[in-house]
């Protein structure tokens, strides 16, 4: 995979390219990094990439031309069109779902805005996918693009050591994850449950399981509506739903 960002401060993302899983993923060559100052596609002697907004109003509009001149000559380096994604505000809420369909994207353009806004040309002639992180505004789009590229590169065969990792962490099956223990088995007075010391994997699997939509269930309800149960789950489920109400 080839991922580029046009951001105006490049230099953000410096650690995070060459550090932990994303660092090693560019080291394998899984993937291609690259963060590019659009500032340098300007087409003014100043190298201007923002200007007033038409119609008045607080703020710069960040201007169409460096960003499409940008774009457009990635696209015409590129075997096929790549994902041109904006990170904005507006944009449709990230999910795991999402990072697995973009996962299997060769070619992924993040753009990471600043000031007020885009001009809105951008929107509707340039982008493929508009993406917000949260219901929160940030100063920039840098942050939120790292958050979408590092859900996606560890989605990559061979970025993580244990390619199981991905498959159950939480939201990718849509519950959930299940709670981790490791040594020592007793820790004050704390103890490892006893199914994880049985050493019976099928006890082992029940266990997890009922964990996580018990963790679910207490914390995130909304996504049992999308998980397809069984009855004898789905019994499981109403009686603890019963025991959390008598127990608040």
């Amino acid at each position: 995979m080839k991922i580029d960002v046009l951001t105006l401060f490049p230099e953000m993302f410096t650690g995070v390219f060459s550090s932990s899983i994303l660092g090693k993923a560019h080291q394998k060559g899984i993937v291609e990094l690259n963060a590019i100052n659009f500032r340098k596609y300007a087409n003014n002697k100043h190298n201007t990439v923002d200007d007033y907004p038409y119609g008045g109003g607080g703020g710069m509009v960040l201007k169409a031309e460096p960003v499409f001149a940008a774009v457009e000559e990635l696209q015409a380096q590129a075997s096929e069109p790549p994902r041109v994604i904006l990170m904005c505000p507006q944009g449709e809420s990230y999910t795991q779902r999402k990072a697995e369909e973009l996962s299997a994207s060769s070619h992924l353009v993040f753009i990471c805005g600043h000031y007020e806004g885009y001009d809105e040309r951008i929107r509707q002639h340039l982008v493929t996918d508009e993406i917000s992180v949260g219901d929160y505004v940030l100063t920039g789009g840098e942050i939120p693009a790292m958050t979408v590229i590092d859900s996606i590169v560890r989605l990559l065969p061979g970025v993580l050591g244990n390619e199981t990792s991905a498959i159950t962490d939480s939201f990718s099956t849509g519950l959930l994850e299940y709670p981790h223990y490791t040594r020592p088995a007793q820790f004050r007075d704390w103890s490892v449950p006893d199914e994880l010391l049985s050493g019976h994997h099928a006890n082992i699997e029940k266990w997890r399981r009922e964990q996580s939509l018990l963790r679910t269930l207490e914390r995130r309800p909304d996504l049992l509506e999308h998980v397809e149960l069984s009855k004898k789950e789905q019994k499981w489920l109403s009686e603890q739903r019963k025991l959390l109400t008598n127990n608040p």
